[in-house]
């Protein structure tokens, strides 16, 4: 291996362990939000027993792993929730340096799915998207407008329009069908990613709540019509915007000959 290739290894393995730390004060962040605690009082501690955790209880995804899944003290399971997040974070730190190597895209693109992490673990657990994370990722969408020139202005502004204009629609005739919040989120992640770029990512995501869904509907662990938290299925889709949206887009062109 050239020092090149081993300089790439060396970044990508060191910005999918700070991903993972930061996957780790995220989920954290979240669950304690939930329960109405301050994410500034007190050390960690096991859900179940109560015992603060040490510091080697402590590492993303190893200490899980060591521990068996299970607190160290009281042996019950602790929720793979947490090992799953850490991994997440990881892989798409990682995969942003991969994909635009060392430029403030991979920058762009790890701050942004930090804040779509933290919207989609919130939302899966209390159906509520917190404006203040929306209102964080306005600057990212704002410098998005110089780190990639080649999406013109219009189609920025026609992004931030495309699906949240007919998602308002909808939510106005058919009482649930999307919450402010979804609707707020995609106005921003539209300007972000261009209209077509929005587009897929919004068919990624009805295609994920679908797959979501309609097993619960066929185990009869939900009716039809029951409402299910959109924002993280909306956040996937953003990320594969972001990360693959033009590739792919170019992809379904070429499959029925409408580009070269």
């Amino acid at each position: 291996m050239n020092e090149q290739t081993v300089l790439n290894i060396f970044i990508t393995v060191f910005l999918a362990a700070i991903g993972a730390c930061v996957g780790s004060f995220i989920n954290a962040t979240a669950l304690r939000r939930v329960q109405g605690i301050s994410n500034i009082s007190g050390r960690s501690k096991c859900p179940y027993c109560g015992q603060a955790l040490r510091w080697f209880e402590l590492i993303p995804v190893f200490s899980w792993l060591l521990q068996g899944g299970r607190c160290r003290f009281c042996k019950k399971c602790i929720s793979p929730r947490y090992i799953l997040v850490e991994l997440i974070t990881a892989t798409l730190s990682a995969l942003s340096f991969i994909r635009y190597d060392l430029t403030f895209m991979t920058v762009l693109t790890i701050g942004v799915a930090f804040i779509l992490l933290a919207v989609a673990l919130i939302d899966f657990d209390i159906r509520e998207i917190p404006d203040g994370l929306i209102i964080a990722l306005i600057p990212f969408a704002i410098a998005a407008v110089w780190v990639q020139p080649h999406i013109e202005f219009i189609s920025r502004g026609l992004g931030m329009l495309v699906v949240s204009v007919p998602m308002l629609i909808l939510a106005l005739i058919i009482n649930g069908a999307f919450g402010g919040g979804d609707i707020k989120l995609i106005i921003v992640c539209g300007f972000l990613l261009g209209w077509q770029n929005t587009l897929l990512a919004f068919f990624i995501a009805l295609f994920s709540a679908g797959c979501f869904s309609i097993p619960l509907i066929v185990k009869g662990k939900a009716k039809k019509g029951t409402q299910i938290a959109f924002g993280p299925h909306l956040c996937l889709g953003v990320m594969t915007g972001l990360l693959y949206g033009r590739e792919m887009i170019l992809w379904y062109l070429r499959l029925f000959g409408l580009a070269q």
